[in-house]
């Protein structure tokens, strides 16, 4: 590394013994674009010898097309946080920021940004830890693409392959992920945020400010647009590996921009060449490693060893990767806060806690969020949707050889194996009490435990994040938008038609009803919040279904206040807050 770099580096550790607040310190480095692929050691002269063998920069890790796929597996990493726990932990559920306290899911128990669903008037505050943690690891995300981003457009020297037509491609390529996950993270933070910081340069001893502004929305998603346009070019139908971004799950993100914009006939143009792409088809058959066994079509997508677009899956836009005692391999909490299946969180009757862990329940859970009454009762009979392989709606006492690998249930006076034992949704989830509800039915898409150790907390099998099904809901949506109310009832239709729900006449076509069919179909994967959020009908469901917490919600609610953290780290230029927060 050169005399400059090691001399930058000083000059951040100089800085920060400058800056007396701890809180106030990392927000100033993670808003200014500190790169999380530099790792600085020390001040000491030896990081003047070039290029050391035990340290890893930016001058060090992107020579080559190696170098730039290890930033980017960096990148991805950080961009699967959302799925995992804050900070690492198994705790706090980062995609509850954008799916709980809403229509269709609620708050079982607080914990996490359940604690500001439940009580949105005294909860939805600028010191909330959760708010500051979400906004600092999406910065986090921006600021690692930056470095991405700049480090190929600008250097010279990286060895990007053996011909030009290679060197381009995978070049653009390299540039086109960074930009897509950029714009990614960007769309989390307008729909929470509102106006927020623009930051679009690598991070480097020159670019650490303390005088942040506020860009408008409308700026911020002007740059997505021009990111994901970018990447729709450059990135492949069929990534070159599991987990990356496909160009249909930007078109994707594209069509949705569109809607959000109010330019309802380019949505629909970016709609239809992700639909139209001949790689991805809706599952309407059973596949995989649960086809011979009783099941439905609809959910065959989400179980291990099906999820992946090479496993059979051509629903699938984007699957996210996880893996079991694997550096780097992480672990989803999805399961823990939707299955209601654990010792804390199970039915109990007489006494006695009947439901043994199993592959077949999923494993462990806490069940921390659950459908509202509402969500639930939306399905007609016949839906595979609201099955009972789709939403746990009841269970069967099984033997220990019908458990296997797990133990025997234990029976309850009265009972013996093969019988049924019913949840309950006759009544709302209301209140806003810490009292978790046991025997209510919950959402079965991350059910996942390993055989051999099946009460881990997290789950390790690769999740569906994005598939086909929602992009034919945004066309719908686009197509009501244009008056073609014919062609989007016959969009919803195809939808419909996988899940054997009756098909829909012109009559049936609103808003309101594609808002429902996206509850039916996506329930627990769709940002649910941001959809509602973009259609202006958020404080309206969540007062009209959310009993457990909706109530307690109101107009300024619509976006998360910015944290005091970062308000208090821009030292020199006031940073206005969102209307409605101190």
């Amino acid at each position: 590394m050169g005399c400059a770099s090691a001399k930058r580096i000083c000059i951040w550790v100089k800085l920060r013994i400058l800056i007396k607040n701890k809180n106030m310190k990392k927000l100033i480095f993670i808003l200014s674009g500190i790169s999380i692929l530099i790792f600085v050691i020390s001040c000491k002269d030896s990081w003047l010898e070039e290029y050391p063998p035990h340290l890893v920069t930016t001058e060090t890790l992107f020579t080559n097309l190696e170098g730039f796929e290890s930033g980017l597996n960096g990148l991805y990493a950080l961009v699967r946080g959302e799925r995992e726990g804050k900070d690492g932990s198994s705790e706090n559920l980062r995609a509850d920021i954008s799916m709980l306290g809403t229509d269709n899911i609620v708050p079982n128990t607080r914990g996490g940004i359940g604690f500001i669903a439940l009580t949105w008037d005294t909860r939805n505050v600028s010191t909330d830890s959760n708010l500051s943690s979400i906004f600092l690891w999406l910065y986090k995300i921006v600021n690692a693409a930056n470095t991405i981003i700049n480090q190929a457009e600008t250097r010279k020297d990286v060895d990007w392959g053996t011909d030009e037509k290679t060197i381009e491609i995978n070049k653009n390529r390299v540039i086109a992920e960074a930009k897509a996950l950029r714009a990614w993270a960007y769309r989390h933070l307008t729909y929470c945020w509102g106006d927020v910081p623009l930051n679009m340069e690598e991070s480097t001893g020159s670019t650490i400010k303390t005088d942040w502004e506020r860009s408008s929305v409308s700026k911020v998603r002007n740059l997505m647009k021009e990111d994901w346009l970018f990447s729709e070019k450059y990135l492949d139908v069929e990534p070159s590996k599991p987990g990356k971004i496909s160009k249909g799950a930007v078109q994707h993100y594209l069509s949705e921009l569109y809607l959000t914009i109010g330019k309802p006939d380019s949505s629909l143009i970016f709609a239809n060449k992700c639909i139209n792409t001949p790689n991805y088809k809706l599952i309407t058959k059973r596949y995989g490693v649960r086809a011979t066994k009783p099941g439905v079509a609809f959910m065959d997508m989400f179980y291990d060893g099906n999820s992946n677009r090479e496993q059979g899956n051509s629903e699938a836009l984007w699957v996210w990767q996880w893996e079991y005692n694997v550096i780097g391999g992480g672990g989803s909490i999805m399961r823990r806060y939707h299955s209601s299946t654990g010792p804390h969180a199970q039915i109990a009757i007489s006494g006695i806690q009947p439901l043994a862990f199993t592959v077949e329940r999923g494993g462990r859970g806490i069940g921390r969020e659950q459908p509202t009454k509402w969500a639930i009762n939306l399905y007609e009979a016949k839906d595979d949707r609201g099955s009972n392989y789709a939403i746990r709606k009841y269970y069967i006492l099984k033997t220990a050889g019908e458990n296997s690998p797990g133990p025997a249930d234990k029976l309850p006076p009265g009972y013996k194996y093969g019988d049924t034992i019913k949840l309950k949704w006759d009544k709302d989830l209301t209140g806003l009490t810490n009292i978790s509800i046991k025997d209510y039915p919950y959402i079965r898409k991350y059910d996942f435990a390993l055989p051999e150790i099946i009460d881990l907390s997290q789950t390790y099998n690769d999740q569906v994040y994005l598939r086909l099904a929602e992009t034919y809901l945004l066309k719908a949506e686009a197509q009501l938008k244009l008056a073609d109310i014919n062609g989007a009832t016959e969009t919803i239709n195809i939808v419909r038609r996988r899940s054997n729900a009756s098909e829909i006449s012109a009559s049936n076509m609103s808003l309101d009803f594609i808002l429902d069919e996206r509850s039916r179909e996506l329930i627990g994967e769709e940002h649910r919040r941001y959809t509602l959020l973009r259609t202006n009908k958020w404080l309206e469901r969540v007062k009209k279904y959310n009993f457990r917490g909706g109530q307690t919600a109101n107009a300024r609610d619509t976006l998360y206040p910015i944290p005091q953290v970062v308000i208090d780290a821009n030292l020199t230029k006031r940073m206005p807050q969102n209307p409605g927060f101190n």
